[in-house]
């Protein structure tokens, strides 16, 4: 185990995602974050090496051209003496998959809300992949200045939709051009949104009761204060007190209100993010739970970036370290390939930015060079076989055909797709009985991302075609001569993925479902493994 020295730096760590569905306000809250950690200095910048090299958090070619974030940015900041590894996800709704992969590195989650819009379509999705790992949430109502609606409504749908008991923490006055503050039920304060007459940031109280008695008219208004002081008292009633050991288990979500853009609300948010939220946690392997407490070093990759550095065409395995402790120069295994290698160059991230390190904790992220041999869910240790489980591949929902514009530069295409698909942004299939390629996607948006990176980074001019392809299904059984006869009985419709599985292109949700009523002994599979 760990000595006292290493037991400091686990307790001084928090490894989190943001996540919401699109235009929630989740890269805002991101930047605000990063102001506080003083990682940048305006908003739309993150500090690089130098004092005058800054980058945009959106630090891709498209991201910037289009104004979305279509990748996961990794950054690492300091907050009141804790380490924040943060992890901010794609927010458009056609890049699951990248998500979904970040959740397993992730040890409890920020869910941000759009006060007016409420529960949407993306968050939900994000929640059941959460509920997998039994992930804590925080959450926070974001756009208080806004017209929104009212906060009991959007509590009861996060209880009916997500399955949470919520627990407020804070309490909004009013919204929109009215919203005055927020009331902190725990600390018995009232944090006053830009009251500019009198000059007053915060007032300490007894208790909501003040709403009543008239001490606030002037802040907020009689009429204001009187309502507010009878929401509270309901509230107090109707909802449970914060229980630490819930949350942990993710049954209860604290919840608080604010607003991002205006930076109301986020500072308290993250004083209460590292006093609440869980240190490093284990993960469990293929044989047993790794702890962070343990000695030996082990971690593992749940993503791969491609062309971060265009100049040097790199690829960028991203790493959790779940236990030990990473020192530069030092021995791994790497469990798939069962080779040693020496890692005599790891990173931390402030988005696209890159700084080489010395150590680095169970918890923390850290790049390695990858030259094409590493791929995502791969185990790194200090030579015990194990390998850790739980980093999904999901059946895509969207299909097309690639096709080369100059027919001749079929060996790059092949190269630029391996590199991309490695990454998650699309799977790539070979059918069985000829030479195409089919692309897979969670979201239509991700074919253009491919095709648009395939232009800017390998210089290959390539277009999308529909393909009659509604569902994929990964095979399996148990009994390699039903696999041997399925393959010959259907193989119009079976290919290959990268990792060599076979998978099942169905043209119809019809045919699927009559294939598998006729072969009972093959298991189809909408997820697999890495």
């Amino acid at each position: 185990m760990f000595n006292s020295n290493h037991e400091q730096e686990l307790i001084k760590r928090r490894t989190f995602a943001i996540i919401s569905h699109p235009d929630a306000g989740k890269t805002t809250i991101t930047e605000k974050m990063l102001l506080f950690g003083k990682a940048i200095r305006i908003s739309g910048t993150i500090k690089g090496r130098g004092n005058t090299k800054y980058a945009k958090s959106d630090w891709m070619n498209i991201e910037k051209e289009r104004g979305i974030s279509v990748t996961t940015s990794v950054m690492q900041f300091t907050y009141k003496n804790i380490l924040m590894n943060l992890l901010d996800t794609p927010g458009h709704q056609d890049f699951s998959e990248d998500t979904y992969r970040i959740l397993t590195a992730v040890d409890f989650c920020l869910v941000v809300i759009d006060a007016a819009k409420g529960i949407e379509e993306r968050t939900k999705k994000l929640i059941d992949v959460t509920r997998i790992h039994h992930t804590p949430i925080i959450t926070f109502i974001n756009k208080l200045d806004r017209d929104s609606r009212e906060p009991i409504e959007i509590l009861d749908q996060i209880e009916k939709e997500l399955k949470f008991n919520c627990i407020p923490i804070n309490w909004p006055i009013s919204c929109g051009k009215n919203f005055k503050g927020v009331y902190h039920i725990y600390d018995k304060i009232i944090y006053f949104y830009k009251n500019k007459l009198f000059k007053k940031k915060f007032l300490n109280l007894k208790n909501f009761f003040n709403f009543s008695d008239g001490s606030l008219d002037k802040y907020i208004g009689k009429d204001l204060a009187i309502h507010i002081g009878q929401e509270l008292e309901l509230i107090t009633n109707v909802y449970s007190e914060f229980n630490k050991e819930n949350f942990l288990k993710s049954i209860i979500t604290p919840v608080f209100f604010g607003s991002a853009l205006s930076n109301f609300g986020i500072d308290y948010l993250l004083d209460s993010l590292i006093e609440w939220a869980p240190s490093p946690l284990y993960r469990q392997s293929n044989k047993r739970k790794v702890h962070p407490q343990e000695k030996k070093f082990t971690g593992f990759i749940f993503k791969i970036q491609a062309n971060m550095d265009l100049k040097h065409r790199d690829r960028i395995a991203f790493m959790r370290i779940v236990s030990g402790q990473y020192t530069k120069g030092m021995k791994l295994k790497h469990v798939r390939v069962k080779k040693n290698i020496t890692v005599s160059d790891a990173f931390i991230f402030l988005a696209g930015d890159r700084i080489s390190i010395n150590k680095a904790y169970p918890g923390d992220v850290i790049g390695l060079h990858n030259h094409g041999t590493i791929k995502i869910g791969d185990t790194f240790t200090e030579g015990e076989e194990i390998q850790f489980v739980g980093i999904p591949s999901f059946a895509p929902e969207i299909f097309r055909l690639i096709y080369l514009k100059n027919p001749l530069k079929q060996k790059q295409l092949k190269k630029g797709l391996v590199q991309l698909s490695e990454e998650g942004t699309v799977q790539i299939f070979r059918p069985i009985l000829n030479n195409n390629l089919i692309l897979g996607a969670i979201g239509i948006l991700q074919f253009d991302v491919v095709i648009e990176r395939l232009r800017l980074e390998y210089n290959i001019d390539a277009i999308y075609k529909k393909v009659n392809i509604v569902l994929a299904r990964w095979i399996k059984s148990e009994n390699n001569h039903s696999i041997y006869k399925f393959k010959k009985k259907y193989s119009t419709y079976l290919a290959y993925d990268t990792s060599n599985s076979l998978i099942y292109l169905a043209p119809s949700t019809a045919n699927l479902n009559i294939v598998m009523t006729q072969n009972s002994d093959i298991i189809f599979n909408k997820i697999r493994e890495q």
